[in-house]
């Protein structure tokens, strides 16, 4: 049997496992509906995979998904809208994601932030995304949670208009312009597929905008074009209501009736036609920016979602640029023209496009004028070396068995049936979709090669560093033409056609929740291989596939201060070549069996993980043994990941995110090696040799220090056979170096990194602050925290980002290891607001530090984190993580029940002590980086000590 059909067979497997799906007689269909379709079989009459479900219509156009999976007691819900930027108006972009934002502000028979809180409060999970072509919105849940959630969202889909304010407008248009600061104008590269999509589509095209809009369109608009925008394209009969996990299908039809309903449909929603997309000439852009890797990147119009070019085209990309065996890697990363390579071919509804990037190696290749030629020169060797058999073979198991593992989550189950009904207009895809790239052959992808690649037009886009024009790829020959927008009439509110929905009960009241659900965290054995290594494992036969974590104490803490980074850089060893094999070997050999393992080092630990499908894991355990015991530790590899990691962190010097993390830990630890990042600074990494590399695997890779969990669907017996292999490894206990003095300050202290021309500020307010411990001091500091800043509705947030609309988000937390622990509050706000910020942080903080948690805020964070077992082991990783959470801090099976006790019973004036303890602005001190020039008078004006902060080098 080959890899193909032995993934198959797997395949076969999991869906018979899982799918629990009850046949439903069509006879009972309840009134409201249309029975569609009932899928029941875990396999199609050609052998191929089905993931089980039940499809209807309610009367309104709903569409509505049923899949159960009785494994674990909870529910995903997703309520999925065919509408994205791609429907958007020319002039009014970022309606859709604008749309995002307001769909979680309340609505008639919900109160203004509710939406976060009751889902909290019943313990699940919430978010909603938008790209071109769709808007979701999906909540994890307690199975007893699921009425509430169904009433949540067919409220807002009936009932938002009713609670849209102009306030609430303003407020989250300026979230939005926040988000867009954060995510595109503040990060290096932000702005690149912005650029290239303006080049690549028509003007007036619909991918031819960013989905988060231009912020002169947002401005542009009223409240009433909102409005607009949600009565043409929010009604049932444009979405899909996809249910899963662990429910019974008659209640869920009769909540989903009762809720949804009443709701009027919508106006008829057609599909956009599908046109392939042409340039008529190869179009050279560039911009300068705040970078320090220069970047090219070049993008071909390809076909559109579901064509049947679209498999041939994703494996062409794969040759291209995926992995080590790449043509890419070969020509470009393994020969030191470019720190990072790639190619991708993401399809959309509409269209698709083939991208082919390169960050350049300053070193060796500063012009990307000279670099485009070598990466030109790499797609023409394509024609030259054709395609092999483990390119196909390698593309169809990889596939497949990511299709494995996306189905280990009932949110994957749900997320996957959503995206096919809303796209394909039937959730049965896994089996054609299968077959669509077992169909193609070495002919396809050289004809796709030809007809979209060769000798075509693209879009050709350089991004250097600020002040180096000269190093573009080649001179701009396009510019987007200056926008024609059209005359828009203002629109009134009486000019809007508001959908009418019958109110046939009380829907002011909230649903009650069902009986609890009885969640047991998982079942372990625990056992020790001869040289002494623990052994934590639990059998999950949900899915035939196997996690697997090999961690060993005596990660960057080990580093010596001059060499820091070499811990992280001894583990990025074990992932190149062995003594038995070059990396792209290796990777090649992973990647035929659908495996993964990786190392990497941070904090304490330096640790592997591997996943691999249940019946490759004999092989892949043997290549884990070559990896850990044989590396070949060749000059080559380390020359070239010694290069990586220099460019990578100067491009991190970059990034306000990047310079705030690592100014924190110099300002809570000071001038030792914890006060660093685990990846070391520019001055450490350059006096890293392959001897240091050498000599940190020989002494601190020890099976002494090394505990091993694993889970999948085997037991304790079948296990321990295939792990002798780390028996006969040996090694001596580390011993970690002690801690210099801390720091000392005497009073709070603004500490500012300037980043010239930052459109954003990112501020860190910190203090050194206890250890983790599971049922102490640690774990209550975090149930007090809850409040102020670990949940969605928390103080700080609420107060930054929907009260004040200075931020994208707010938080803050209690992080602690072993031996340290600290307390972070972080944002990142718009520079003309960073005091104003700053002194509401400081105030918050003041303000619950003096006066505690309110009786109200008690009841919530018991009731959130009490509710939130039930989603916490669900999938393979999940257990795996929790185990290992125990095995690190030798916890007791019954950890997680005393903390659920301590929730539960913990005092209004325990939480008040140690907010008192631990979160007075005087023993706090605030990091900003940011454009000094532009905060500085903001910050002095608030009279607290400032001065700069010098990072190590």
């Amino acid at each position: 049997m080959g890899y193909l059909s032995r993934s198959i067979f797997l395949l076969f497997f999991i869906l018979t496992v899982t799918a629990c799906s009850q046949p439903v007689d069509s006879n009972a269909t309840p009134e409201g509906f249309t029975l569609i379709e009932s899928v029941t079989k875990t396999q199609d009459d050609n052998g191929d995979p089905v993931l089980p479900y039940t499809k209807y219509k309610l009367d309104n156009g709903l569409t509505v998904l049923l899949h159960q999976d009785s494994s674990d007691p909870i529910v995903h819900v997703d309520v999925t809208y065919h509408v994205g930027s791609a429907r958007e108006e020319v002039g009014k972009s970022g309606f859709a994601h604008f749309f995002e934002h307001m769909m979680f502000q309340g609505s008639k028979h919900v109160a203004d932030e509710q939406h976060f809180r009751i889902i909290s409060e019943a313990g699940g999970s919430l978010n909603g995304t938008t790209n071109s072509d769709r808007t979701n919105y999906y909540q994890t849940v307690p199975a007893n949670q699921l009425e509430k959630v169904l009433w949540l969202e067919s409220d807002r889909m009936g009932f938002l208009l009713e609670a849209v304010t102009q306030q609430k407008f303003e407020v989250q248009r300026d979230t939005v312009k926040n988000e867009r600061a954060q995510r595109y104008d503040n990060a290096p590269y932000g702005l690149l597929y912005e650029r290239v999509s303006e080049a690549l589509y028509p003007v007036g095209h619909p991918y031819s905008w960013p989905t988060i809009g231009y912020v002169e369109d947002l401005d542009r608009v009223n409240v009433n074009d909102l409005k607009a925008f949600f009565l043409r394209w929010y009604g049932p009969n444009n979405a899909t209501l996809t249910i899963g996990g662990d429910i019974d299908v008659e209640q869920t039809l009769a909540w989903v009736n009762k809720y949804f309903g009443p709701i009027s449909a919508g106006p008829e929603v057609n599909n956009t036609p599908k046109t392939l997309v042409t340039l008529p000439e190869t179009r050279y852009i560039s911009m300068e920016d705040r970078v320090h890797l220069p970047l090219i990147y070049l993008s071909f119009p390809t076909v559109y979602g579901r064509h049947a070019d679209e498999a041939p085209l994703d494996l062409l990309a794969e040759i291209l640029g995926g992995g080590k065996n790449s043509l890419f890697y070969q020509h470009l990363v393994k020969q030191g023209y470019a720190v990072q390579a790639g190619v991708s071919h993401p399809c959309q509804e509409l269209a698709c496009s083939f991208n082919l990037y390169a960050l350049a190696n300053p070193e060796k290749m500063p012009s990307l004028t000279d670099l485009e030629k070598v990466l030109r020169d790499a797609i023409a060797d394509f024609e030259r070396r054709g395609v092999t058999e483990d390119d196909l073979k390698k593309v169809q198991v990889q596939f497949e068995a990511s299709t494995i593992f996306g189905l280990q989550s009932v949110s994957g189950k749900v997320s996957t049936l959503a995206f096919n009904e809303t796209f394909a207009e039937s959730p049965n895809q896994i089996a054609r979709d299968l077959e669509r790239y077992r169909a193609v052959t070495k002919e396809d992808v050289e004809r796709v090669y030809k007809k979209y690649i060769k000798d075509k037009p693209a879009v050709v886009m350089s991004i250097v560093p600020h002040g180096q024009g000269q190093l573009i790829a080649a001179p701009d020959n396009f510019s987007l033409p200056e926008r024609q927008l059209p005359e828009y009439p203002e629109l009134d509110e009486s000019q809007l056609s508001m959908r009418l929905v019958t109110e046939t009960f009380d829907r002011y009241q909230v649903p009650e929740a069902g009986p609890s659900p009885v969640v047991k965290v998982p079942e372990s054995w625990h056992s020790a291989l001869t040289n002494g290594i623990e052994v934590v494992g639990s059998q999950v036969d949900e899915t035939p596939t196997v996690t697997l974590l090999l961690s060993i104490e005596g990660g960057p803490l080990l580093d010596p201060k001059d060499k820091a980074g070499l811990a992280s850089f001894t583990a990025a060893m074990l992932n190149e070549s062995t003594t038995q094999r070059s990396a792209e070997e290796m990777a090649l050999a992973l990647e035929l069996l659908g495996s993964r393992i990786s190392a990497r080092a941070s904090g304490r630990f330096t640790e592997i993980a591997v996943s691999s499908l249940s019946e490759n894991l004999d092989a892949t355990l043997a290549l884990l043994e070559e990896k850990l015991f044989s590396p070949k530790f060749d000059q080559a590899d380390f020359d070239r990941l010694k290069t990586q990691a220099l460019q990578s962190l100067a491009q991190a010097n970059k990034d306000p995110g990047a310079l705030a993390s690592r100014a924190q830990l110099q300002l809570l630890y000071g001038d030792q090696r914890i006060g660093l990042p685990d990846r070391g600074t520019l001055a450490s990494v350059q006096s890293i040799t392959l001897d240091d590399v050498k000599a940190f695997y020989a002494n601190h890779y020890s099976s002494a220090e090394a505990q091993l969990v694993v889970v999948g669907d085997m037991d304790r017996k079948a296990w321990l056979p295939k792990l002798q292999f780390l028996a006969d490894w040996k090694g001596e206990s580390v011993t970690f170096p002690s801690y210099q003095e801390f720091p000392d300050y005497l009073e709070p202290t603004i500490y500012i990194v300037d980043l010239p021309g930052a459109a954003q500020s990112a501020i860190r307010v910190v203090r050194r602050a206890m250890p983790y411990d599971a049922t102490g001091d640690y774990f209550k500091a975090g149930l007090m925290n809850f409040p102020l800043g670990g949940a969605f509705n928390s103080r700080i947030n609420m107060n930054l980002r929907e009260e004040k609309g200075f931020t994208y988000g707010a938080r803050s937390s209690f992080s602690g290891g072993k031996t340290l622990g600290r307390f972070v509050v972080s944002t990142s706000v718009r520079k003309d607001v960073t005091g104003a910020a700053l002194t509401e942080i400081l105030r918050e903080l003041a303000n619950y530090s003096a006066n505690g948690v309110t009786k109200e805020e008690l009841t919530f964070l018991r009731q959130s984190v009490s509710q939130s077992e039930a989603l916490s082991y669900e999938t393979p990783s999940q257990k795996a993580g929790f185990l290992r959470q125990m095995q690190t801090y030798g916890l007791t099976k019954d950890f997680a029940t005393s903390q659920g006790h301590i929730v539960a019973e913990v005092s209004k004036q325990e939480l008040d002590t140690l907010a008192q303890q631990w979160l007075s602005p005087d023993d706090m001190q605030i990091l900003i980086v940011g454009d000094a020039q532009q905060i500085l008078p903001q910050l002095t004006a608030m009279g607290l000590p400032i001065e700069g902060i010098a990072l190590a080098p």
